[in-house]
């Protein structure tokens, strides 16, 4: 099957024009990138110039004070609340045992017609002990007081989030 020559003269014009067309869709795809090149180029500025210093001003004005306030808040919630009642809390459980300890000790003086009484000192026990306990809520008030001051600091506050003024394009 041959084409007549007025066909085929219409299929070289039409690849022409397909070439010209790849041609100039290869020239605005390499504009494009040029375009897209240069804006990220500009971006990275625009970010190393004024996002980051914002966001910096913002961490050291607003963050850190609210962070310090907030680990400021749970030591003094530590030191003034929690260590004295768990002071007093210890020092009577202590002093309880050591009056259980004397009263144990009189008994056997009874029992015994007098005379003084040897204990056999009682065996170690292993696990948490008065101190471990001691850690543990030592350690349970330092988290609250550090969750607390993560909470006041993430917590919704507007002044801290939404920006006042709405981002306009860049002046060239």
């Amino acid at each position: 099957m041959s084409l007549s020559r007025k066909r085929k003269k219409e299929l070289r014009r039409l690849q022409g024009d397909a070439t010209k067309l790849w041609e100039s869709q290869q020239i605005l795809v390499n504009d494009a990138a040029n375009v897209a090149r240069e804006a990220s180029r500009q971006l990275g500025n625009f970010g190393r110039e004024q996002v980051i210093p914002a966001v910096q001003d913002t961490y050291e004005h607003r963050i850190v004070p609210a962070v310090d306030r907030g680990v400021k808040f749970s030591k003094h919630i530590v030191d003034d609340r929690v260590a004295p009642a768990i002071g007093g809390v210890v020092g009577t459980a202590l002093s309880a045992w050591d009056v259980a300890n004397s009263k144990r000790a009189q008994l056997a003086s009874s029992r015994a017609g007098g005379r003084p009484v040897a204990f056999v000192a009682p065996e170690k026990k292993s696990g948490l002990g008065v101190g471990g306990v001691i850690a543990i809520i030592l350690g349970v008030g330092a988290a609250i007081g550090v969750l607390y001051a993560a909470w006041q600091t993430l917590r919704a506050d507007d002044e801290l989030w939404v920006a006042d003024d709405p981002l306009s394009a860049p002046e060239a």
